[in-house]
């Protein structure tokens, strides 16, 4: 008789997710551990579930994989050469896929207290976490971190920008720089998890392809399906969280009436607008909240939300095909800064801007923007990972930089805290 998959429940145990992650990055090639990690949001963040798998299609191939199972997957900044007549030739740190996706041969569903394994002898998976050692060992002294632009050659870049929207090339451009470096010891489940003690996120991921590990504290959606409904939600405008509420509440205003922050905002809500209405009904695309404010631990940001009736029989390529990347990576008018991004930034973004998440059995999918993010190559001790901001007329080059910074600070501390050292810069 062949295996048949079945299902046991379990109490959720102390350290048992770190126990899932260090298992799944011993057993599997690909996994992806989603979180919403309980924070409210519009519509929801990701759900609490693990998968794990051992074969992976690109997405063009992604037909190839079970139809009746859930499909995980990264969606690269770089896809977006197969959709236009564009290149990447900037420097890469090391080579991430443009796409890949797998079918989980084990799915693990976390509840407050209970633990659902879906998988063939799920018995002996419970058996095999929770017999997983997890090290508890301090790492060494010994990281190291480079960034791409100083402030005076951010400053430099900026002025360049800004000609371009002077002389009526673009409105608004999210210009990133990098951050690259080498671990003395990497067991990446620590670094995750302790990025979500610093920065917890309502989309919050942890994604394996062999030797290359994404540490994901995101706090923005892409796409989310329901049915035959598709949802966006960009984000455009950023403030840092006061030291106490007076200040906090001081700074949430400031945000939410800001001309420069709505305008921002308001360029990709019309250009996501614009990209959805390639696969909407017509007529069905809805701005169903403008301008929203949302605080996180560390950061408060500027949501809008953006939703459509899909065409009958569209696919999930398809989809991807007319709206990714998304604007608040890019800018608008969106192919002209993809150009000029490859002209001015310093690095190949691979993952970082690209889109992760899930699929599921049905069709439907959550993906988050993958922002916020560290990259780590295993095999070589080695990550990166990148920051930016939107320069539009009104901006100014040295907020624009701090707020580089701000985003980039819970991922800098969280090395800092891991290997015990100040990072050299």
């Amino acid at each position: 008789m062949p295996d048949i998959e079945s299902t046991i429940i379990i109490p959720l145990r102390p350290n048992w997710i770190e126990q899932m992650l260090v298992w799944g990055r011993q057993q599997f090639n690909y996994f992806g551990y989603f979180h919403s990690n309980d924070i409210p949001y519009p519509q929801g963040g990701f759900e609490h579930v693990f998968y794990a798998g051992n074969r992976a299609e690109p997405l063009e191939k992604m037909s190839e994989l079970p139809e009746d199972k859930p499909k995980i997957g990264i969606i690269g900044y770089d896809q977006k050469n197969k959709y236009e007549k564009l290149s990447s030739h900037n420097r890469t740190w090391f080579d991430c896929p443009d796409s890949v996706f797998f079918s989980p041969e084990v799915v693990i569903q976390l509840a407050e207290d209970l633990v659902q394994i879906t998988a063939i002898r799920p018995d002996k998976i419970v058996e095999s976490i929770q017999s997983t050692v997890v090290s508890a060992q301090q790492f060494g002294k010994g990281l190291t971190m480079q960034v791409s632009h100083d402030q005076q050659a951010y400053s430099k870049i900026f002025s360049q920008i800004r000609k371009h929207i002077l002389e009526g090339t673009i409105y608004e451009l999210n210009f990133c720089m990098d951050y690259h470096g080498t671990l003395p010891a990497n067991e990446p489940e620590r670094v995750f998890l302790e990025l979500c003690s610093q920065s917890p996120m309502p989309f919050s991921a942890f994604f394996k392809a062999k030797d290359l590990f994404l540490c994901c504290a995101s706090p923005e959606r892409f796409l989310k399906k329901n049915a035959q409904n598709l949802l966006s939600q960009p984000i455009k405008g950023s403030v840092k969280r006061g030291s106490n509420p007076e200040a906090d509440a001081l700074l949430v205003k400031s945000l939410a009436e800001s001309e420069k922050e709505k305008a921002e905002n308001l360029m990709i809500v019309d250009l996501m607008r614009n990209d959805l209405s390639r696969v909407a009904e017509i007529g069905s695309v809805k701005v169903t909240e403008l301008f929203g404010i949302y605080s996180f631990q560390r950061i408060t940001q500027m949501i809008s939300s953006i939703s459509c009736r899909l065409k009958n029989g569209v696919t999930f390529e398809e989809i991807i095909s007319k709206t990714f990347p998304m604007g608040s990576m890019t800018g608008a008018p969106k192919i002209k800064c993809m150009e000029l991004i490859e002209t001015y930034e310093s690095f190949k973004r691979s993952w970082f801007s690209g889109t992760l998440g899930y699929i599921n059995s049905s069709g439907d999918f959550d993906f988050c923007v993958v922002i916020r993010s560290l990259v780590i190559n295993q095999t070589k001790n080695s990550f990166y990972f990148g920051v930016g901001s939107a320069i539009t007329l009104d901006a100014n080059a040295t907020d624009e930089y701090q707020e580089c910074q701000l985003k980039a600070a819970p991922i800098i501390q969280t090395l800092k805290k891991l290997y015990q050292s100040n990072p050299i810069l």
